[in-house]
């Protein structure tokens, strides 16, 4: 048997058929998605809200919340959350399934009115740098403690610049939220990927990025600057079919990927974190240390000093990250988290 950390999450939208993004979610739908999340090897993860607009992310932001306190398991599992919308790139290929419509520009009032009756803050906030006011955005954010990434962009060189000046030290699933055609050498993908000083996220399940890029991806990034996430929605660990996400229909094939039917863009991903480890093992991307790092220590070390900005103890709020007991074959076969211990 092999040990490790529990493993962190930070993009997950919805888990075994149960949608984070909706007004109705009760304490019991959250303990049987983060049950189901604790039996893949997660033990701590941030819930992570698209595109909306600020009546309706208002509404889902105070549902999740209640349902979290309410619950069994988010107290010790959930210590913030994810705001990936709407401060993006509304344009063709940038905005994915996200609804443009409700796109704008980066507002410091906006996140602010979302957070105040809240019980935990939003850590982290995904933005496109080139939209109006999203600078100084960055600034305000970083000056709070939040972790700010880039992602549904279509940023120049020189903006990513002004950005990192700005504090972004973050780039969310790199390689995803562009266009299928971008310039050859001058485009937005590689000018992230070329900052060493710049972390990025990626998910690895062979549909958001082909294997052997992905490879490459990672070993331009390094191992210290690559983080695991699987932006996954509600029909990750369900059957095949038809689901709803954030009032969107989107379907599960059944070769594993997500997309909105009839649209030539994924929605999101059905990928396990466990799965995710064993994905870049297996490919021959990293060893089976290195992908624990990826997907414990990294996401962690980014995560601690925006809890710590927003007075949460690790101890406190979500417990140890508690232990994985894992096979060869690379599975889960046990996780320990504070007095819980779960048969996977």
């Amino acid at each position: 048997m092999i040990l490790s950390t529990g493993m962190v999450d930070l993009q997950v939208n919805g888990f075994s058929g149960i949608d984070f993004n909706v007004e109705s979610i009760s304490s019991e739908d959250m303990d049987t998605a983060l049950y189901s999340m604790l039996r893949t090897g997660v033990t701590c993860c941030l819930p992570t809200f698209i595109t909306a607009s600020f009546e309706v992310l208002e509404k889902r932001f105070l549902a999740l919340d209640a349902a979290i306190s309410q619950s069994k398991l988010g107290p010790m599992m959930v210590p913030g959350y994810h705001l990936e919308g709407p401060f993006l790139n509304p344009g063709d290929g940038y905005a994915g399934c996200h609804p443009p419509q409700d796109m704008r520009a980066a507002s410091i009032k906006f996140v602010e009115e979302l957070e105040s009756k809240l019980d935990r803050p939003i850590l982290y906030v995904t933005v496109a740098p080139e939209q109006d006011d999203t600078i100084e955005f960055i600034e305000w954010a970083v000056s709070k403690g939040k972790i700010v990434g880039a992602g549904h962009t279509g940023m120049s060189y020189d903006v990513l610049q002004k950005a990192m000046a700005a504090g972004i030290h973050m780039t969310t699933h790199l390689g995803n939220g562009a266009p299928q055609m971008l310039p050859k050498l001058d485009n937005v993908i590689l000018n992230q990927l070329a900052e060493d000083d710049l972390k990025a996220s990626f998910i690895a399940d062979g549909f958001h990025i082909p294997k052997n890029i992905l490879k490459m991806f990672i070993r331009t990034k390094t191992i210290d600057q690559s983080i695991l996430v699987t932006d996954a929605v509600t029909c990750t660990g369900a059957e095949t079919g038809i689901y709803k996400v954030a009032g969107m229909e989107v379907e599960l094939s059944e070769e594993g990927f997500v997309q909105v039917p009839g649209s030539k863009y994924l929605a999101g991903a059905a990928l396990m974190m466990h799965n995710a480890v064993k994905n870049v093992v297996n490919w021959d991307i990293v060893s089976f240390e290195e992908a624990i790092q990826m997907a414990c220590a990294n996401p962690l070390a980014l995560l601690m000093p925006a809890m710590k900005a927003h007075g949460i103890s690790m101890d406190a709020s979500v417990g140890e990250l508690g232990e994985v007991e894992w096979d060869r074959d690379i599975n889960p076969v046990k996780v320990r988290l504070g007095e819980l211990e779960v048969n996977c």
